[in-house]
């Protein structure tokens, strides 16, 4: 096995498409016009990663309700429904009010304008899908149903580029929403900011939580076999530089380790996990700790986020940064440096490969600062340019709240303790954003993610019906 990324549920889309039925008599021709442009639609979007549950084409309010009982059943992350031309609102509120998923309106006329010469009145209503769009949002907001829209025309990339924003962030929805989250261990003494009630993120997210014990990754790694210990080594090899510190001994447990925490993973069906355990004198769940940085960051990298002291806020940031395709590497804050304006941030791991700005490096370490045990960690620069803070943090009354912050990874001198380490640009004095950042209700640890993803966050904290601050 090398780093094959682990295949996560597909994104279902609910698609309905829809217009009036009573101009079909009037206008020959026109049905099958708005026909054609829905096709185009649904070959569109199932052109993506995702599936599409294609309830129709609708003309009236009696075909809107069983089109609306086929997508409730369809169980969707996102239902899209295409305005074609004008059609009335009874049309679409059955649909908002039967289905549980966002719903995303869309009016996608045929081409960028009309040929107003050659166009009569049964030409003209093709281009009069955003038409009913005032109506039925005013109908949505008395019934108390968030929507969201995107006019524009059929191949307007600029309407698709938001249009697709919204179904990468109903894959983080998704995401959440089926998600098994692993919670192994204990908390690390003292870091009440950590504490999480597991009841709210089912409650908040959907997500499912499974309570582990060291004890479950213990028996699996005493079951891992020699052979499997250096193929997992092998693998380290090729995506690691393996620097002089290391100690071949504790290489091969923290290859050991690995192979153990894959089967926790498989075994549980886990789709992220936070972790700590402190351990003393050496014995074998202080080993077991101290071993999983290696393990974890493979994990990440393959879409299984580990986040470690026990911080599982973060591994649902990690989650959701992963999914929409932004990395998301265990992060803290490291100093600040107001000679240069920049921000420094890390953390002695788990990392996510993908936000590397080379070969990464395993560097062998005596002790984790403040934890217990020893053994090798991951070391390496996040790759300059676009970056976002992403942090899950939690109001006083429970609720969570996406917090981004965007800035840029500019080079300069680093830390060389194996650590991830960045140093991060927001644009103004680093004391400055700390204070405004830490104000927000983040956590100590968070997310960096590659690229400026605050809308792609915000969008998906829309979705979740969770609060979204930025700084």
């Amino acid at each position: 096995m090398g780093l094959e990324r682990v295949e996560a549920a597909k994104t279902k889309l609910g698609l309905v498409s829809g217009g009036l039925g009573a101009y079909w008599p009037q206008f020959p021709g026109l049905l099958s016009t708005l026909q054609e442009s829905a096709r185009y639609v649904t070959e569109r979007f199932e052109k993506q990663d995702c599936i599409v549950v294609d309830a129709g084409f609708v003309s009236d309010a009696i075909e809107s309700a069983a089109a609306a009982e086929r997508l409730r059943l369809a169980d969707c992350d996102l239902v899209v429904v295409f305005l074609t031309t004008y059609l009335t609102s009874s049309m679409v509120l059955p649909i908002a009010q039967r289905v549980d998923a966002p719903v995303l309106l869309i009016d996608l006329q045929p081409t960028e304008a009309m040929d107003h010469a050659n166009t009569g009145t049964g030409e003209w209503l093709a281009y009069c899908g955003q038409c009913p769009l005032p109506e039925v949002a005013n109908v949505f907001r008395r019934s108390g149903i968030d929507f969201r829209s995107v006019s524009g025309y059929l191949h307007d990339e600029n309407a698709w580029s938001r249009i697709d924003a919204w179904v990468g962030a109903a894959s983080a929805r998704a995401a959440l929403r089926h998600s098994r989250l692993g919670l192994m261990g204990h908390l690390y003494p003292g870091m009440l900011d950590i504490s999480t009630d597991m009841t709210l993120l089912s409650a908040q997210l959907g997500s499912h939580v499974e309570v582990l014990e060291f004890d479950d990754l213990r028996v699996r790694v005493e079951a891992v076999s020699d052979a499997q210990v250096q193929e997992r080594l092998g693998l380290a090899r090729s995506v690691f530089t393996i620097d002089d510190s290391v100690d071949e001994n504790d290489l091969a447990w923290g290859a050991r380790v690995s192979v153990g925490l894959d089967a926790v993973v498989e075994d549980f069906g886990l789709d992220a996990m936070a972790y700590y355990h402190r351990g003393l004198g050496g014995e074998l769940h202080e080993r077991l700790g101290a071993g999983m940085i290696l393990g974890a960051s493979l994990l990440t990298a393959r879409g299984v986020p580990l986040a470690g002291e026990y911080d599982v806020r973060t591994a649902v940031a990690m989650l959701v940064a992963d999914r929409l395709g932004a990395g998301g590497s265990f992060t803290e804050l490291q100093a600040l440096n107001f000679r240069d304006g920049v921000v420094e941030m890390g953390h002695d791991g788990p990392a996510h490969l993908q936000v590397s700005s080379g070969t990464p490096l395993l560097r062998g370490l005596g002790v984790y600062h403040g934890k217990r045990g020893y053994g090798v960690s991951v070391e390496f620069d996040v790759r300059s340019g676009p970056v976002t803070t992403f942090s899950v943090g939690q109001n006083r009354d429970g609720s969570f709240v996406f917090i981004t912050s965007e800035g840029t990874v500019v080079p300069g001198p680093l830390l060389q303790i194996g650590n991830t380490t960045s140093r991060v640009d927001f644009g103004r004095d680093p004391g400055e954003w700390t204070d405004e950042w830490s104000a927000t209700g983040t956590g100590h640890h968070w997310a960096l993610c590659t690229g400026h993803r605050a809308k792609d966050i915000k969008a998906a904290a829309e979705l979740l019906g969770i609060a979204y601050a930025s700084v």
